[in-house]
């Protein structure tokens, strides 16, 4: 499935069924947006007075209170508001540093860039890019990524944000993960090419049209979108993406990445609106009057899902960049969080993540899991990623051997 052509999906005549199946409620739907796009405006206001009076716009917690139980309820609930977490010192600082230094030795060794550049059009998540060297380094199975995803200070930290969902009995399981291997990012001072635009990952044009997302969003379709909560996991696996290089195929709570270097807002690093409720801005906006019959505010499928200013100004409004960060903090944001990264980083010295969201064990993931465990004792690419395959002959490439009891669960052996 990966690696092949990027394939063309018409769509434009389920847009314009749903549309007019959602006509009825015309005058509900945009008095409910009237009332988000206020909530969104007053919540963007309060993130920048707060963001320039050096108040903390994204919630910070210490990984000694989840390993104590001791997170506050003011601190959970700001992560149901906003959407975004960052757990301090999951992973002593002296770790994380080695973890950077064994990844870099790991990419020189094996001559990573010469071989990353005859296979660079395969990838076309970030073809807009015009990296002459890479910034992000499509490898999944260093030592360091396999040993950090199996870490049970990890598995801890995840159990403990994938609890204050609702509504999981009988979906997911807090308490175990499926492996979701991802990338690397290695980003230099002085590095103007990694910008992203804002965004959501999971789809795009399939939050309006599908039954499944439909489900999920059911609230907010129907003019009641106070009555809508992100954290519901009711209807989260009966979605169905479309299938691209672009689309995550497995059910994530949150996205998030492992730091190996400190960085903060002028490190050309993550930046997210930190509103939770965004998604029914996003959502209604697109059924709006001004909107024509067969667009969804310009959603593409196969692509992530654009937050832009034409479209969605007060919520670009909210933007702020993650805080500073030392090695061996992480940072995570709910699927429905708009995400960007800054075009120029301004720093002195590397910007590095590893990424590392939460897939929860549920059947969507376990699905995703022998695929994926064949790319690992392959050293391929796993499915939902181009399929470059540059690991095949890499010298120190973690095997089964490195893999812990729970490691070897989660990614299914």
């Amino acid at each position: 499935m990966h690696g092949e052509p990027q394939k063309e999906f018409p769509v434009g005549g389920e847009i314009v069924a749903f549309k007019r199946k959602m006509a009825p409620r015309r005058e509900a739907l945009k008095s409910a947006f009237a009332d988000v796009k206020d909530f969104v405006s007053r919540a963007a206001e309060k993130i920048q007075a707060d963001n320039a009076a050096g108040r903390p716009t994204i919630p910070e917690i210490q990984f000694a209170d989840i390993r104590n139980g001791t997170v506050s309820d003011a601190a959970i609930a700001n992560i149901h508001r906003t959407g975004c977490a960052i757990v301090r010192g999951v992973f002593p600082e002296s770790q994380a540093r080695e973890w950077f230094d064994e990844v870099g030795n790991y990419l020189e060794v094996n001559d990573y860039e010469a071989k990353e550049v005859a296979k660079r059009s395969l990838d076309k998540y970030f073809s807009t890019l015009t990296a002459s060297k890479p910034q992000i380094f499509n490898v999944y199975w260093s030592k360091p990524q396999v040993r950090a995803r199996q870490d049970e200070k990890l598995v801890a930290t995840r159990a403990f944000l994938d609890r204050l969902w609702v509504n999981y009995d009988g979906i997911f399981d807090p308490d175990l993960q499926c492996t979701y291997a991802d990338r690397v990012r290695r980003r230099q001072p002085g590095d103007k090419t990694l910008g992203l635009s804002p965004h959501m990952d999971a789809g795009t044009v399939e939050r309006w049209i599908d039954p499944g997302y439909q489900g999920v969003y059911a609230e907010v379709f129907s003019g009641h979108w106070r009555n809508y909560n992100p954290f519901d996991a009711r209807h989260r696996l009966e979605t169905r993406e479309i299938p691209s290089p672009a689309v995550a195929s497995v059910f994530r709570t949150y996205q998030g990445w492992t730091a190996l270097t400190r960085q903060g807002p002028k490190d050309g690093t993550l930046r997210v609106i930190p509103i939770a409720e965004g998604i029914s801005y996003v959502l209604l906006r697109a059924l709006q009057d001004d909107v024509p019959e067969d667009d969804l505010c310009g959603a593409a499928p196969g692509r992530a899902l654009g937050v832009r200013p034409e479209w969605h100004p007060e919520m670009i409004a909210g933007t702020v960049s993650i805080p500073e960060v030392m090695p061996g903090d992480t940072v995570w944001w709910h699927t429905d969080i708009c995400h960007s990264v800054a075009d120029e980083h301004a720093g002195k010295e590397y910007a590095s993540v590893i990424y590392i969201g939460s897939a929860p064990d549920c059947a969507k993931n376990r699905a995703y899991l022998p695929g994926q465990k064949a790319a690992f004792l392959a050293g391929k690419s796993p499915p939902d990623f181009a399929a470059m395959d540059l690991e095949v002959d890499f010298k120190g490439r973690a095997t089964e051997a490195d893999l812990s009891n729970l490691g070897r669960r989660q990614l299914g052996f």
